[in-house]
C-alpha cells in the first residue's frame, strides 16, 4: 500500500491546459507518485491522455473546492 503521505503534491490551479499536464509530466520524472490538483475543466482529458500514454495509473480523488485532485503513480 502506498503511503498518501509520501506523494508530491502539484498545485496547477488558474492554470490552463496544456500547463497542468504539463507541470504533472514534469513531475513524474523525478516522483513514482503525484497528487495533481487542477481546476481547468479540460485538466482530466489531459491527465488521462498523459497517463494512458506513458502508463500511469489515475485515481480521481474527491475534493472540498473546485478544484478537481488526482494522484497519478507509475505501475
Amino acid at each position: 500500500m502506498t503511503n498518501r503521505a509520501s506523494a508530491l503534491v502539484v498545485d496547477a490551479r488558474g492554470m490552463r491546459c496544456p500547463w497542468p499536464a504539463l507541470r504533472l509530466a514534469r513531475a513524474m520524472r523525478d516522483s513514482a507518485e503525484v497528487q495533481l490538483i487542477a481546476d481547468d475543466p479540460q485538466a482530466g482529458r489531459e491527465v488521462t491522455a498523459l497517463a494512458a500514454e506513458h502508463g500511469w495509473t489515475v485515481e480521481v480523488e474527491a475534493a472540498a473546492d473546485d478544484a478537481q485532485r488526482w494522484r497519478v503513480r507509475r505501475r
